[in-house]
């Protein structure tokens, strides 16, 4: 059986519009989405990422936290016929506030599993306050817990397959150990892509005062250098056919550009298209 993407709506935050595009819009507010990715069809349900733990942990970023009863975890999951219990990895695409919140509502015996460059990472202070301490001392709680933390040294190994289908690659962008999820579907390859994009029509589709050929915009909030940050999105952009960003929706890539967006499922329906673009300076 293929395996499919479901997309969990964790609720909305409010930000500086630049945090997520380099230079757009300061000083406005937007609200985007967070989202979380259910795998299912496999030998076993895979959720990547789990949202932030409450509204007011997200005052610590100057931001305000939207999330509502429906959008807790378990009844995001319940939608699908599951249970915390029922889930037996939970991949981060890396540790920020916003992504690995919730680690808490699972049992000891769901491994989380998490590139080991981001755990050191998040105990460095290079991004403080980023990395809240209720969740990094949770997952310190499952090192000292057989089975229920897997490290990956995704830069020193490559790609690894967690499950059939399912396969580990080190982002190289956003923070020092983000991780890429790829996803074998019916249609194609799927990659959950965490942060290393925030906004797809301000990066890519219309890249804010990009006037190279092909070249998109970085995100306001990354760790490493804005050339890195490019080259790991146009490396999605030639190796996947469908991208899943958390504050984005889930788009389509037909030779190397974004040609749609689709909406909670991946495959799923393309409910906007885009015209293929002819390249110029903007």
């Amino acid at each position: 059986m293929a395996l499919e993407i479901k997309v969990l709506d964790y609720g909305d935050i409010e930000l500086e519009s630049s945090f997520l595009v380099l230079g757009h819009d300061c000083g406005r507010v937007k609200r985007v989405p967070v989202y979380g990715f259910l795998i299912l069809g496999g030998s076993h349900p895979v959720l990547v990422d789990t949202g932030y733990r409450d509204n007011a942990i997200m005052v610590s970023l100057g931001m305000r936290g939207l999330q509502f009863h429906e959008n807790m975890i378990e009844n995001q999951l319940a939608k699908h016929g599951l249970k915390p219990g029922d889930i037996r990895y939970i991949c981060h695409t890396h540790l920020h506030i916003d992504h690995a919140g919730k680690d808490d509502k699972f049992p000891m015996n769901t491994t989380v599993v998490v590139n080991r460059r981001e755990m050191e990472c998040s105990v460095s202070g290079l991004m403080h306050p980023q990395y809240p301490m209720p969740d990094i001392q949770h997952l310190v709680e499952r090192i000292h817990t057989p089975g229920a933390l897997r490290f990956e040294d995704l830069e020193l190994t490559g790609e690894i397959e967690l499950i059939p289908g399912v396969t580990l690659e080190a982002a190289n962008a956003h923070t020092e150990g983000s991780m890429n999820v790829h996803v074998q579907t019916a249609e194609g390859r799927a990659t959950i892509c965490g942060d290393v994009i925030y906004d797809i029509n301000t990066q890519i589709v219309e890249p804010y005062r990009q006037t190279q050929d092909h070249e998109p915009q970085v995100t306001g909030n990354h760790a490493g250098s804005k050339r890195a940050e490019k080259a790991a999105i146009k490396k999605l952009l030639n190796s996947s056919d469908f991208l899943l960003m958390v504050h984005d929706k889930p788009a389509k890539v037909v030779d190397k550009q974004i040609a749609g967006r689709l909406d909670m499922q991946v495959p799923g329906p393309v409910v906007s298209s885009l015209p293929k673009r002819n390249w110029f300076p903007v």
